[in-house]
């Protein structure tokens, strides 16, 4: 069974939470509660059979993997206490989903450079799991594993790095329509996440919103936010670097792919230089409303400087 690590300073300082929420009929504030589900590297080194492999076997142990039976129990035990007990006004679900290979594992480096469809090659994953839920249902796995592992084997092999697929990311998984055994898996990879949103939903507390916390291009981590929307509350979707028109543009994209009743939100960030003052945050929170968002997440308090919330209170004067 795979258990989180009560933090430390819940002893020292008190449940934080619990004060929070019930704090809010006297603040007047709801509670959200970020909540990580699969991205977690001490339980994945403590459960490595439980995490994503490249098509080599190696493991991701940042990355439990949404295929596994226990990683998913895991999570949705854990918005299931969190919800019961604390009943947030919503939960926003991170990394419910596979991950990319460059996630910032501990002095990682890389010599070769890899591109976007390297890194996307190397995050799919077949371990035990995945072999045998995609087998299920007839889906090529060993397969779409060869093709994989050619084509990693084939960007190492070169001297400099090289475009094998032009119109990725942008054509989706069919990029790679010319390799079907590859393809028919990339189409079946979003059943794990979405099928797992959907464990979520139904075991939370019904009081508390659960969303979904994704980028633009989500489907490289096996996101089908369409089918997503039909089985939870919304979305944010996070445009941390991007310039207000392209904000507006994964906005407007997010609400056609979730519909009109759902809540979408936009997740901004407020790190220096990709913000470098409060109009362009002011510029991307207006973008995002004026577009469809119905709230706005500034990431993150615990990792600005204190001024820097006037530049968030700026922006909020933007949209208010």
């Amino acid at each position: 069974m795979i258990r989180p690590l009560m933090a430390a300073n819940v002893a020292e300082r008190g449940d934080m939470l619990e004060a929070l929420v019930k704090g809010r009929e006297m603040t007047g504030l709801e509670v959200s509660c970020w909540t990580v589900c699969l991205h977690n590297t001490r339980l994945g080194m403590l459960h490595p059979d439980h995490v994503t492999r490249n098509a080599f076997g190696n493991p991701n142990y940042y990355n439990l993997c949404p295929s596994s039976p226990a990683a998913r129990d895991y999570v949705v035990t854990l918005v299931r206490d969190i919800t019961t007990n604390y009943r947030p006004d919503m939960v926003e679900l991170e990394s419910p989903n596979f991950m990319g290979f460059a996630h910032e594992y501990h002095h990682e480096k890389d010599g070769v450079g890899l591109n976007a469809e390297d890194d996307f090659l190397l995050s799919l994953c077949f371990c035990d799991h995945c072999t045998a839920r995609a087998g299920k249902v007839g889906v090529p796995v060993e397969g779409a594993r060869r093709t994989a592992a050619r084509f990693i084997t084939e960007l190492c092999e070169r001297d400099i790095p090289e475009r094998q697929f032009p119109n990725f990311p942008a054509a989706g998984i069919d990029a790679f329509r010319n390799h079907s055994e590859l393809h028919a898996f990339l189409a079946w990879r979003s059943e794990p996440v979405t099928s797992l949103i959907g464990e979520i939903k139904a075991a939370a507390d019904p009081a508390s919103r659960i969303v979904l916390i994704d980028l633009k291009d989500g489907w490289l981590g096996g996101v089908d936010l369409a089918a997503v929307g039909k089985l939870c509350d919304g979305a944010i979707l996070c445009c941390y670097d991007m310039q207000p028109d392209a904000v507006a543009d994964v906005i407007r994209t997010g609400r056609d792919a979730i519909g009109p009743e759902k809540f979408l939100g936009v997740g901004l960030r407020v790190f220096y230089p990709e913000v470098d003052g409060p109009a362009i945050l002011a510029a991307r929170a207006k973008a995002a409303v004026d577009a469809g968002a119905d709230g706005v997440n500034f990431y993150n308090y615990g990792l600005i400087p204190a001024k820097r919330l006037d530049w968030v209170k700026a922006a909020i004067g933007a949209i208010s």
